[in-house]
């Protein structure tokens, strides 16, 4: 596979944290793991129709975003794996690495309960510390801690946080405010830890409006009682987490020293999609390209022998959470590229990419 290629002029790298939307393989390393990705009919439209373990049919946002902010033909290698590989862990640790896990949140015990073994964010950034003991120990602090602040750090996380807390907030068993505010608390106790080792550019991806994915889509026919819509419950949950994350990050970057951050509000860009479905180039916006029942979200989930569409690229979802190539390109391009605060703030991720280590 292709490695990394750093952006033109900067001396860091890429190291990516989170969730599915990002994992290019970590749960792979797990066989007690069941948030995976390894199968047919993912990865059908990848090179070579591999299932590398991307939730997608193809290309997924790590890649995407690889590509739009450094040109790059793929993103960095899943940590675990250049741990599994020592011939090609000491160049590729300097392009950057991925320790994001499908299924994983910001709480430690999120996904464990539905997913088995997947890698939540604090043990990600465990790894990470492990990571940079390397490059110290090979560059030395001086070089290492300039290449860390140079670096960018890519996090999407919160949504298996939010989907996991969603029954015991239909039965009034959780509160959504003190949810929130669990979530944001504990999210600024890890991007510390972050910074603490040397981050200083945090790239963070919103949840997207959850409840609009073909699986709510698929609860709100058949366990709610509605027509098949978007459940406006989910989406206030992720519009009022992405509200507290942008308050989080105000006042992380106050109080940390040369700190810069971008916001994405996958949000709206998704629901920009789908409000907009055909001027955005999709024909179908509600059921997944591959899948069963309703929606193409009914239990089993995306697999050979499963539905599956010829026109992917008109899809915005691939299965019944995730988007397909052509959705998570679409969102990319936004990430990288957009102006306005409407998608992306206070920057775009290739603006954050490219500040120099003057500025920090």
């Amino acid at each position: 596979m292709p490695k990394m290629t750093m952006v033109k002029g900067s001396r860091g790298a890429y190291f990516l944290f989170g969730d599915s939307l990002l994992d290019v393989g970590t749960n792979n390393h797990f066989k007690d793991s069941r948030a995976r990705a390894d199968h047919p009919y993912y990865g059908i439209d990848y090179p070579g129709s591999i299932a590398t373990g991307r939730f997608s049919n193809g290309l997924n946002s790590a890649d995407l975003l690889a590509w739009y902010m450094s040109d790059s033909t793929f993103s960095p290698l899943p940590f675990l794996t250049l741990l599994d590989h020592p011939g090609i862990f000491l160049k590729d640790i300097f392009h950057g690495a991925n320790f994001a896990s499908g299924g994983s949140g910001i709480l430690d015990d999120t996904g464990h309960h539905q997913y088995g073994r997947v890698v939540p964010l604090g043990e990600q950034i465990q790894q990470f510390a492990t990571l940079r003991r390397n490059i110290s120990e090979i560059l030395g602090t001086g070089t290492a801690e300039l290449i860390l602040k140079m670096s960018v750090y890519i996090i999407s996380v919160g949504s298996n946080d939010l989907f996991e807390k969603q029954m015991t907030l239909l039965q009034n068993q959780t509160d959504p405010e003190q949810l929130i505010a669990n979530l944001t608390t504990t999210y600024a106790i890890h991007l510390q830890n972050l910074y603490d080792l040397g981050a200083r550019k945090f790239a963070i991806i919103g949840v997207p409006p959850l409840g609009c994915c073909p699986m709510e889509r698929h609860l709100n026919l058949t366990m709610m009682g509605g027509n098949g819509g978007c459940v406006e419950s989910m989406n206030g949950l992720a519009q009022a987490f992405h509200a507290s994350t942008q308050s989080l990050l105000h006042n992380f970057s106050s109080a940390n020293p040369g700190v810069f951050y971008s916001l994405g509000n996958t949000y709206n860009t998704i629901l920009s999609i789908i409000d907009n479905r055909r001027a955005s180039g999709f024909q179908v916006v509600e059921t997944a390209c591959c899948g069963n029942g309703t929606f193409n979200a009914d239990k089993n989930g995306c697999q050979s022998g499963s539905n599956l569409c010829i026109n992917r690229d008109e899809y915005l979802f691939w299965d019944e959470f995730h988007p397909t190539q052509a959705a998570a390109r679409q969102a990319a391009l936004t990430l990288a590229y957009a102006d306005g605060p409407e998608f992306v703030t206070p920057m775009n991720f290739s603006s954050l990419a490219r500040l120099s280590f003057a500025h920090n």
